[in-house]
């Protein structure tokens, strides 16, 4: 709101307010009515209607702050206000329908200046009773058709709430008489499935009635409400799906009661019968996996996957979220998953990719951690607590109790010093990692590897490397190695450089900066010092070619501490800059003047 419609607001307010104590005239009342000030309006205009019952404007304007303060009531709260307030505009559309004429219009034309249009047949504007008699036709057909629509959203939201209310009433006595699923399972009877039943039944009406209810409240466009459903899942039947939902929340949380009491009545009737069968036949294809492995010394990893798509895991987990024989079957695959894993990495046991080592010692780590990871979940004390519930498993699979504890001992001994082995290997692939080897040298990669002969200077990963080759601590070359998978270099050179100014001492002050094209067919290589000398900071740069090697190199004094090396294709010449400092150097080495 502008300060002067404010202003203008204020200002109607207490010259109506002045009259209050007098007779209130309508057409101080109707300045706040022209301007949609309902609210400040309707206690003059309800004062004013007590005293004046023949002023049809003043009916019509009465249904529109009956509709509007409709239109701002809670719906699902307010339900039956919201109906009244909708009742009461109709009412005062309807008086004011049946006493506006055309002589109305004529003598208070400032009234209805709302319905002011053009003629199309003469082009000019003016007010017709027929316009206003149609907005209020519409008005009240509109309002009833409101009413009949909010009546039914309050009847459907209503309706969901008490049928999850009454779901929620039935599964909490379920939990009452049973203290867990699995005993929800093995003590069912006719009753129980017979609930489950009623339940299924009780919580799909009331996920369709708030469906229905979501329907209809789309008809009514904006009505503050927006609510969606998030289900949630009965993972503890003990604990779980005991708290009601807020139907008002924009997200209501309801349990799935449905999908529990389907998955109870599917385990009670189809699995718990058949499911020992199941899982002794299963054990038997785990074992027939291992004896193919052991036999051909080959890899059953694509079998196991094939395995695992006929195993009723999500059976299993319906009847216990952490069943033992499932376990079980977990240690014996991750301990072919690892087995096999070697049979694969044999083949590769040659390759020089110091990456590709890397990838395959890690594979096997990760796959050693997960055979450690189930075996070390399987404890003996689990064991003993889950074994009555699987005893048929047990016998079946393993003869007892102590010899099923006694096969995931092993395989856990198993799991812990197969780790400490490749854990070796690993700190050897990551070491190499560093070093490029080229004969008896060993060129590191990093600033902070120990080396006698070989000083990085700058490594680009994967790309290259240069430094200082120290021949003794007062005579150096300069070096520079791609580096290649293998650690193997393609592009390898040696070049001279200033000899007093890059010794052993000097490491500290000794930086290096490289240039390389897209193609990585043509490097340059700058060695320099950051300590001055005599105002000049010395410089060696070499430009070598992937295919011929060094090009040349030479020695410079730069007038700057150079911070980026540039190569300009057309002519060949290399600038070495800093921020505000350039020296240029021709194809052939020497410094442009």
């Amino acid at each position: 709101m502008t300060k002067l419609s404010f202003l203008k607001i204020t200002m109607l307010l207490l010259l109506v307010q002045t009259a209050y104590g007098q007779k209130v005239k309508y057409k101080d009342i109707f300045a706040l009515l022209s301007i949609k000030q309902y609210e400040q309006a309707e206690p003059f205009l309800k004062r004013y209607l007590k005293e004046n019952d023949d002023n049809p404007n003043a009916f019509l304007y009465m249904g529109i702050i009956f509709q509007e303060k409709a239109s701002k009531n809670d719906i699902l709260k307010q339900t039956s206000l919201a109906v009244a307030n909708m009742d009461s505009a109709n009412l005062f559309y309807d008086k004011a329908y049946k006493t506006i004429d055309d002589r109305e219009v004529r003598r208070n034309k400032e009234y209805y200046q709302a319905y002011n249009r053009r003629d199309l047949r003469t082009g000019e504007f003016g007010v017709k009773l027929s316009d206003i008699q149609f907005d209020i036709e519409k008005r009240i057909e509109g309002q009833k058709e409101r009413i009949d629509k909010v009546k039914m959203v309050k009847f459907y939201f209503s309706l969901a709430d008490t049928l999850y209310q009454r779901s929620n009433a039935l599964y909490r006595s379920m939990q009452r008489a049973y203290p867990g699923e699995r005993q929800l399972y093995l003590r069912a009877d006719e009753t129980t499935v017979k609930g489950l039943q009623v339940l299924a039944m009780r919580f799909d009406s009331s996920f369709r009635a708030f469906e229905q209810y979501k329907a209809s409240s789309a008809t009514l466009g904006k009505t503050g409400y927006n609510q969606t459903v998030s289900l949630a899942e009965i993972d503890d039947f003990s604990k779980d799906g005991t708290s009601l939902a807020d139907p008002y929340q924009e997200e209501v949380k309801l349990w799935d009661y449905k999908k529990f009491a389907d998955k109870a009545r599917a385990v009670i009737e189809k699995e718990i019968l058949p499911m020992r069968e199941h899982l002794v036949s299963y054990d038997i294809e785990i074992n027939k996996l291992r004896d193919k492995l052991n036999a051909d010394s080959v890899s059953v990893r694509s079998d196991l996957t094939k395995l695992i798509d006929r195993l009723l895991y999500d059976q299993l987990k319906k009847y216990d979220p952490e069943p033992l024989p499932m376990e079980v079957f977990s240690l014996k695959t991750a301990d072919l998953e690892y087995r096999s894993a070697l049979l694969e990495n044999k083949a590769l046991k040659d390759t020089s990719d110091v990456h590709l080592k890397l990838r395959l010692i890690n594979n096997e780590l990760r796959l050693l951690g997960k055979l450690d990871s189930v075996a070390g979940k399987l404890s003996p004390e689990g064991i003993t607590q889950k074994a009555p519930d699987y005893q048929h498993f047990i016998t079946s699979t393993f003869s007892s109790t102590d010899v099923l504890k006694s096969y995931v001992r092993s395989l856990k001994e198993f799991a812990e010093r197969e780790k400490r082995k490749k854990d070796n290997e690993l700190q050897a692939r990551m070491k190499a990692l560093d070093w490029i080897v080229d004969g008896a040298d060993s060129i590191p990669l990093k600033q902070q590897v120990l080396a006698k002969v070989y000083k990085p200077l700058f490594t680009a990963d994967e790309k290259y490397t240069l430094g200082l080759r120290l021949k003794d601590s007062t005579n150096a070359d300069g070096y520079f190695y791609t580096i290649t998978a293998a650690r193997k270099p393609e592009v390898k050179v040696l070049f001279p450089v200033d000899k007093s100014s890059f010794k052993e001492r000097k490491l500290p002050v000794t930086k290096g900066l490289t240039y390389s094209d897209a193609t990585g067919q043509i490097y340059f290589v700058l060695l320099y010092s950051e300590k001055v000398n005599k105002d000049k900071y010395p410089a060696t740069l070499a430009k070598i070619y992937r295919s011929d090697g060094l090009a040349w190199s030479n020695n410079y004094q730069l007038p700057f501490i150079p911070k980026e090396i540039q190569l300009k294709q057309e002519t060949g010449e290399v600038t070495i800059k800093n921020d505000t400092q350039v020296t240029v150097i021709d194809k052939n080495g020497k410094v442009v003047k």
